[in-house]
């Protein structure tokens, strides 16, 4: 258990930002598979830039890798390329 004042602090603030962190990221993940499952190209050309943004922003943040981000950047555009 924790003895100071500030180790205190910093097990709630841990877990507050978790929270938040899970939710961006499962957020992200179900927006990919969403753009994932879209047969329209013009649907999907509009969704693939709010994706893009999530997966940057959760790279900058350092939730996920940025080549993780890079990676599923490129497989979304090419998928979208494709319809």
């Amino acid at each position: 258990m924790a003895n100071h004042k500030s180790a205190l602090k910093r097990i709630r603030s841990n877990e507050s930002k978790r929270i938040l962190n899970k939710y961006q990221h499962k957020t992200a993940r179900n927006a990919v598979k969403k753009l994932r499952s879209l047969k329209n190209k013009k649907e999907a050309s509009k969704l693939l830039p709010i994706v893009v943004g999530m997966l940057d922003k959760l790279a900058k943040k350092n939730i996920i890798h940025k080549n993780k981000a890079g990676n599923l950047k490129s497989g979304l555009q090419l998928q979208v390329n494709g319809l």
